[in-house]
């Protein structure tokens, strides 16, 4: 097995010698810090030449090479990651201890950079780590935002969004590369330039502009000498400070160019429910979007010469979402502009080379930008767009005759809006959904009309998680049992291995294990809990965890009104039999997300309320844990009994937290929505607890209209005692705190239907639901059947297998093996 170089002599002399000459401090003086950056300097140091060699067998092979455009990659800590797939995890922790450094503090002491808000950018991050780990060429390319997307405080039971300054003790991980720094240009006019063979391009002038400046960070395989590369452009004025201007009495002209460089890598999804807001969100997605085009197709012409018509054969832009939609756009400009091709063969070398992949049946996350927006920051861009919606528009005509509302349906300009899912799918080759149910709704509702047009186009690649840090990394007790039992670690790079476990789910001795090392896990996260907040939890209690970005869909609410239900319950019934159950939320909603920001506060208000009734005696506790991050998540994965899948049946396009917990395992309570569907097949109708309407029922009760709320709130008891805690100062004083939900619930609000996301709908089925949990938990050896066969048929869910799919099907990457 191939392992870095990296002796514990290696690693001591590295860390001593990169604290004397970077900070001059010794072992005996440096902080924690200090010694973590000593630490990821000596490990990058080591991977340099894997590094160097990998992109020099890419040159050599004329290797073809995915670059994985995405806003967001959230890659969580970097070093510990790089440790395990180095197979470096003990001598790094006996060179420490040699040293009398104690590795947990030193790996406590590196940041989580901020660099994602959920499920797509943590699946980007599994997705580097599987293209790394089975050897398919890859670029992620996204931006270096240097205060995240925010650090989130608690203050007095509500979100409070703070910069999340991972950059403050400097970045061991990222080099700079000048070298490959682009210019981006905003706004202007666009002026027609003939050239020397008579035909005309077209270039702006009065514009502004930045320099894109990449920042390279290494992506380790497990168990292999590749390492791909992360590129995170970083923006930065040309001129940072204009002297004429400055003294001209024009102070803030002086600093413009400085000022828009900051804005635009400063913070990921800046609020938009303002026009400014609105603005730098596009020059954002422009920004990341135009440095890689430009650089890619530069390079392409110094490797391959200027036939362009075969970039499709050492180049695929995969379109993570909407956000990098404007790739399309922006290689049509690169092509036509700098590269003088023709419209046609432009186009063509377009579609081939982008792949598009949908991550959401959401509406309002189907980006739209408003035209004159669009068309004031990006003039060349829109005009090519609109060539783009012109030729496709006469297309449409040419297919279903002259009518007027299918094309204004299906235009990607039209009601005074681009829309971005349109472009995508016009301009690529190849669009996924990311689950089986997810695909299905794209093809028959969503996206049913261009699904008619090009069925070629349309297919699933069920998401997946990576075992290296999902498991082997987070959970290193349960990675040592698997690695007993089945006899090898070859589980690491092939989760289907795990299906071994199978035959010992009934077994007594195999379940006494499994239980004992959750047990383990379940202290030590409540050791955790005590040592950073404060807070006493019994891990004899069932944890039932809820962690993922707070949206409505994915009804964090319904699992709050059941809370209020049990605690109402209790207050009733004081004697009634239950197991003690530990409730967990952690998430962070968006700064200008209202609702779920006011979801947040109501969180915290019950926790208040049930954590300090002493009637209660502890049976029931609710914790909400601030600042959702990787490395919290690594803690809670390990330990949770039940995990909470609970969206609104077709709103979730995959979801990738169920498959960790599942591969950990927990226990699912859910929907037949995104994976869980999957899952279900994989894990059986037994090991799986699914509750509430289907997607294709929800559907029809939206179509249908005849959705009464306050009907279920007239003949359901549990219902309306839920609802009347809202409103009648149990959680609040002023009594009016709630009543937004309240309303929301039952009258609709803000212009939006009532129970948009039919809570009330699915409460009864879900309080089922939930008692045959508290059931199945009280009979020990059934529990512990469940838990192992969560963990044994979760093979099908890793990252690993989802890659293989896109690089055989969509992509066409073959694998190569760094010498």
């Amino acid at each position: 097995m191939p392992k870095a170089t990296l002796t514990k002599k290696h690693i001591k002399e590295g860390v001593i010698e990169h604290l004397r000459t970077t900070y001059r401090k010794t072992i005996a003086t440096a902080s924690n810090s200090q010694i973590y950056n000593a630490v990821a300097m000596t490990i990058r140091d080591s991977i340099s030449d894997n590094w160097i060699n990998t992109h020099a067998q890419l040159e050599q092979d004329g290797a073809k090479t995915v670059y994985y455009l995405s806003m967001e990659f959230l890659m969580g800590r970097f070093m510990g990651n790089a440790i395990l797939n180095l197979s470096l995890t003990e001598t790094v922790k006996e060179a420490l201890d040699e040293l009398g450094v104690d590795i947990n503090l030193a790996e406590e002491s590196e940041p989580d950079p901020g660099l994602g808000n959920g499920g797509l950018g943590r699946l980007a991050a599994c997705f580097l780590d599987s293209l790394s780990t089975l050897g398919y060429p890859a670029y992620g390319c996204g931006i270096r935002y240097h205060f995240g997307i925010f650090e989130q405080h608690i203050e007095n039971g509500r979100q409070v969004e703070k910069p999340d300054d991972w950059l403050k003790h400097g970045d061991p991980w990222g080099i700079r590369r000048d070298e490959y720094a682009r210019e981006i240009k905003f706004g202007g006019r666009v002026v027609a330039i003939k050239n020397d063979s008579g035909d005309y391009h077209f270039d702006l002038e009065d514009y502004q502009s930045v320099m894109a400046v990449p920042y390279d960070y290494p992506v380790i395989g497990y168990n292999t000498k590749m390492v791909n590369t992360l590129r995170l452009w970083d923006a930065e004025p040309l001129n940072r400070f204009d002297l004429q201007s400055f003294n001209q009495g024009q102070y803030e002209r002086a600093v413009g160019e400085q000022n828009l460089a900051k804005s635009l890598s400063s913070v990921l999804y800046p609020a938009d429910d303002h026009v400014s807001g609105k603005e730098l969100r596009l020059r954002q997605q422009y920004f990341f979007v135009s440095a890689t085009i430009q650089r890619v197709l530069e390079q392409f012409e110094q490797r391959h010469g200027n036939d362009f018509s075969k970039l499709s054969d050492y180049v695929q832009f995969q379109l993570n979402d909407t956000h990098p939609t404007l790739s399309v756009a922006e290689l049509m400009r690169v092509l036509l502009d700098v590269y003088y091709i023709p419209w046609d063969e432009a186009w063509e070398i377009t579609r081939k080379t982008c792949a598009y992949t949908n991550h959401t049946i959401l509406s309002e996350a189907l980006e739209k930008w408003p035209v004159e927006i669009f068309s004031r920051l990006l003039p060349r861009i829109y005009m090519i767009v609109e060539e783009v919606n012109r030729r496709f528009c006469a297309n449409l005509v040419e297919w279903y005759g002259n009518d007027p509302e299918k094309i204004r349906k299906m235009a990607i300009c039209a009601d005074g809006l681009v829309r971005m899912a349109h472009l995508a799918i016009v301009g690529s080759h190849s669009v996924n959904g990311v689950a089986e149910i997810h695909t299905d709704i794209l093809k028959k509702i969503e996206l049913k009309d261009f699904y008619e047009i090009y069925p070629e186009k349309f297919n699933a690649k069920t998401n997946g998680v990576t075992p290296r840090r999902w498991l082997a990394k987070c959970n290193p007790g349960l990675s040592s049992l698997i690695t007993k039992s089945t006899g090898n670690e070859k589980w690491i790079s092939d989760l289907s291995q795990l299906s071994k476990l199978k035959p010992l789910a009934s077994d007594s001795a195999f379940q006494a294990e499994f239980m004992g090392v959750k047990h383990n896990n379940k202290v030590a996260l409540s050791n955790y809990f005590r040592s950073e907040y404060g807070i006493g939890v019994d891990p004899d209690s069932i944890f039932d965890i809820q962690v993922k970005r707070l949206h409505e869909y994915k009804r964090q609410l319904l699992c709050v009104f059941h809370i209020i239900d049990m605690y109402n319950m209790l207050k009733m019934n004081p004697g009634v039999d239950f197991w003690p159950r530990t409730y967990m939320f952690s998430a962070k909603a968006a700064a200008s997300y209202h609702r779920a920001k006011l979801i947040i506060k109501l969180i915290n208000s019950v926790a208040e309320l049930v954590n300090n009734d002493p009637a209660i005696d502890g049976r029931l506790k609710v914790l909400f844990l601030p600042n959702y991050r990787v490395s919290l998540a690594e803690k809670l994965v390990p330990a949770a009994d039940v995990s909470e899948q609970i969206s609104t049946a077709g709103k979730e396009a995959s979801g990738t937290g169920n498959m960790k917990f599942m591969i950990n395992g927990a226990v699912t309570i859910g929907t037949l929505d995104g994976a869980n569907v999957e899952m279900q097949e994989e894990v059986g109708s037994d090991n799986i607890f699914i509750f509430g309407m289907t997607a294709e029922q929800v559907h029809a009760l939206s179509v249908s209209g005849n959705y009464a709320p306050w009907d279920l709130y007239n003949m359901d008891f549990n219902i309306r005692n839920v609802l009347t805690t809202l409103i009648n100062g149990t959680l609040d004083p002023d009594h009016n705190l709630f009543r937004e939900i309240y309303d929301a619930m039952l009258n609709g609000y803000g212009g939006a239907r009532a129970d948009e996301y039919y809570v009330l709908q699915d409460f009864a089925a879900y309080k089922k639901a939930q008692e045959q949990v508290d059931l199945a938990y009280k009979d020990p050896a059934r529990w512990a059947k469940m838990a192992i066969m969560n963990t044994a048929c979760s093979g099908k869910f890793s990252s690993d297998r989802t890659i293989k799919e896109y690089a055989d099907e969509i992509w066409k990457l073959k694998a190569i093996k760094v010498k």
